[in-house]
């Protein structure tokens, strides 16, 4: 690791405890639950952990909590895979699931039991809110709260058989109902629910709830800091109770840190979940969405995600970033890995009366001026030509100087082209620019220009021009009115996707395979779109636009 950055504040404890002697190695894990996709808060979880065992020289699990089969998918658990995986994170020869170890949990809460720290409960989940009391006033204990340890083994078995319905039974912690922390107010632990897992199929009809099955399935795989978001810091002494008791001789330690929040975007996975069901995004993978698996789709690089996580920091404080600032680490990542081609997004007709017809030259272009080790390539360029619509005007404002009648301008890499006239449609629309250019004036050759133009404009040739469609994404929110309505619905932005089905680009893009991404002359940079890009129809995403308005802080300079 760089010695220049300070060290956060977990990396203090992690060498803390290995200068104190509590643990010989670092051991961490990412532990998902497979409901649902991941989003960009995962990717700060996910860089976190790898990267601490790798920065330690330990091992990094990849572990679905699988523990809650009404809400679980393989679908999720590919898609999380996957995502991880593409940041960068390697855990093939260390993937995990809660469900391996439902026996050894099953056999933990027997040991409880045995010890006389967990009985079995005939309250209803009403009644036991009821018993749990407030954050100003204590618990009351269980009727059966004293029930008898051989009395409990057996309802316990009987649990496990299928002889009670669901939510008849529950298996609790004994510990304190008085507690000021409520999640030590004899927890549930286990709860009957007859569901088939994706896993263990029917074997199972009692499921562990997730605060006692996640610092078990830490102790069995020898986790050694368990890193987690700041919401968990009231369960650690729940967490610290299970492992303890139990019987770990050396348990994992919890430690917390801030999430990382970004302002005005969706990543609630009921309302994701809801955008898809109604038809409002493409999939849990639409561009819009800062999924993981939506960004990968845009555009978006791991490179990119990981400057944006080292960006925000990892800190004990609650703070949100903004867009911008994830749009400023794609720019900066792409804009030096990215050719820099010529592209049309709303075209018209350029024709060029003087030039020879039937005549086709190359005229050459620099694939990235950023990086000179992209080399250069050759262009087609001939009579017809395809440019912006906004390139020309019939009348333009002051000190606009791109085409208009009798204003000359450069064509990119090519030559001088001056204005003569132009046709319209019957609705009035102009439809083709008829210029002439002079010979004189070829970009690339050692001549003197004649004279000197204010403007410069991108072209491509109609003749061999390769056709797309370009999708431009904007907020999947109306950030006017908020993420949420009253009814809590996302409130989404009518602007968020536009599509335009006749684009054109230089011949560079035919070969483009997905992902493959391009930085298009002053419209942004676009990425092949994996999902919908077919052979001889590309559709391109826009990753973002040009423009910035994030600067980065001078304290951050060096954070790389």
């Amino acid at each position: 690791m760089s010695e220049e950055r300070s060290r956060n504040f977990i990396e203090n404890e992690i060498d803390k405890d290995l200068k104190e002697g509590v643990y010989d190695t670092v051991h961490t894990r990412f532990p998902p639950e497979p409901n649902g996709y991941l989003h960009i808060g995962h990717a700060k979880s996910i860089l976190l952990n790898y990267g601490l065992a790798k920065e330690y020289g330990g091992k990094f699990n990849l572990r679905f909590d699988d523990t809650n089969p009404t809400k679980e998918k393989s679908e999720f658990v590919e898609s999380i895979k996957e995502d991880v995986r593409w940041l960068g994170a390697d855990f093939e020869d260390r993937l995990f699931f809660a469900s391996d170890y439902f026996d050894r949990m099953y056999e933990a809460a027997v040991t409880l039991i045995k010890k006389g720290l967990a009985y079995v409960s005939e309250l209803t989940a009403d009644e036991i809110r009821e018993y749990r009391g407030t954050l100003t006033e204590p618990g009351k204990n269980d009727p059966m709260r004293d029930r008898g340890i051989e009395e409990n083994l057996d309802l316990f078995e009987r649990m496990r058989a299928g002889d009670f319905a669901d939510g008849e039974r529950t298996l609790r912690a004994k510990i304190d109902m008085a507690s000021p922390n409520i999640n030590m107010r004899d927890p549930i632990i286990y709860r009957v629910a007859h569901l088939s897992h994706q896993n263990t199929g029917d074997k199972w009809c009692i499921y562990p709830m997730y605060d006692f099955a996640h610092p078990l399935e830490d102790a069995f795989e020898g986790i050694t800091h368990s890193i987690c978001t700041l919401e968990f810091e009231d369960h650690r002494p729940l967490y610290n109770w299970v492992v303890e008791n139990v019987g770990f001789e050396m348990p994992p330690r919890q430690i917390e840190f801030a999430k990382l929040y970004l302002n005005n975007v969706v990543t609630g996975k009921r309302y994701i979940k809801k955008l898809v069901e109604e038809g409002t995004v493409d999939g849990w993978d639409d561009p819009r969405l800062v999924s993981i698996a939506g960004l990968r789709r845009r555009g978006y690089t791991p490179d990119s995600l990981r400057r944006f996580v080292e960006l925000s920091g990892v800190s004990k404080a609650n703070s949100t970033a903004e867009m911008p600032m994830l749009e400023y680490c794609i720019r900066e990542d792409l804009k030096f890995k990215d050719k820099r081609i010529m592209a049309i997004l709303d075209p018209i007709k350029l024709v060029i009366d003087n030039y020879p017809d039937g005549q086709i030259e190359m005229v050459k272009g620099t694939n990235n001026p950023d990086n000179p080790e992209l080399g250069d390539r050759e262009i087609p360029f001939g009579k017809e030509l395809y440019i912006e619509r906004e390139d020309f005007m019939e009348e333009p404002p002051k000190k606009y100087f791109r085409l208009f009648p009798g204003n000359e301008v450069r064509l990119m890499n090519a030559y001088f082209v001056r204005c003569t006239d132009f046709e319209k449609d019957a609705g009035g629309k102009v439809t083709v620019v008829h210029c002439t250019y002079d010979p004189e004036t070829k970009q690339g050759t050692d001549k003197e220009m004649p004279r000197k133009v204010k403007g410069t404009i991108h072209w491509v040739l109609a003749e061999k021009a390769v056709r797309f469609t370009a999708r431009l994404y904007d907020n999947i929110v109306d950030e006017e009115k908020g993420v949420y309505d009253e009814e809590g619905n996302v409130n989404v932005n009518p602007d968020s996707l536009i599509t335009m089905t006749e684009c054109y680009a230089e011949p560079e893009l035919s070969g483009a395979k997905a992902y493959d991404s391009f930085q298009f002359v002053r419209n942004g940079f676009f990425c092949v779109d994996p999902k919908d890009s077919k052979e001889g129809a590309i559709v391109m995403n826009r990753v973002v636009s040009l423009k910035s308005s994030f600067r980065l802080p001078t304290d951050a300079a060096g954070a790389r």
